[in-house]
């Protein structure tokens, strides 16, 4: 892969921020791009096809994955999978440009098991269960027993935190952003 091919993963349980985090190095790293994911979940009303996702049935995605259209994927609840389409990595490498992942925990492990040399894995985490709780039920996005889940799933993702190449604190949102754009500035020198 030549030097606009790099892949930088950020993953962390829902809640911990990585989404504000990428977002802030898309804008400030012009020479990165999104990979948009694809999902079977519903659309939130605030995000846009093709951009925040791709978002598919069940049936449409279980093909992709029979056909090996996906560098990674998972079932990340039943019926609800996501997956990272090796034709949005080759996108961004036509571009020139690296790419940034926003994907779950095993998605993450994946990508860099298929590209070992030219991926950094950053795993994103909150200082304490609690405060993740708090900021799961400020969103108010879910219901108790969605709640529920995501903080279990959180549990189980915080024990894979040891397998990232970096593990960043998200506690003073403004200090975790600084600190990301020096992990990527470094791995893109």
């Amino acid at each position: 892969m030549s030097a606009s091919g790099k892949l930088i993963v950020f993953t962390a349980p829902s809640g911990s921020g990585k989404t504000t985090i990428v977002r802030h190095i898309l804008a400030n790293f012009p020479n990165t791009s999104f990979s948009v994911s694809a999902t079977t979940r519903q659309r939130r009303p605030h995000e846009v096809e093709g951009k925040d996702y791709y978002f598919v049935s069940v049936e449409t995605f279980t093909h992709w994955i029979y056909i090996e259209s996906f560098a990674e994927w998972e079932e990340v609840y039943p019926n609800q999978f996501y997956g990272t389409l090796k034709s949005e990595i080759n996108r961004v490498h036509q571009e020139g440009k690296h790419v940034i992942f926003d994907v779950d925990v095993k998605g993450a492990l994946h990508i860099k098991q298929i590209y070992p040399e030219e991926t950094l894995t950053v795993f994103v985490k909150v200082p304490s269960m609690q405060e993740l709780e708090r900021r799961l039920r400020a969103r108010g996005t879910d219901t108790e027993e969605n709640l529920q889940k995501r903080l279990a799933k959180a549990t189980l993702e915080l024990t894979f935190e040891s397998k990232f190449d970096i593990v960043l604190i998200n506690d003073d949102l403004e200090e975790t952003l600084c600190q990301a754009e020096d992990i990527v500035r470094n791995f893109l020198l």
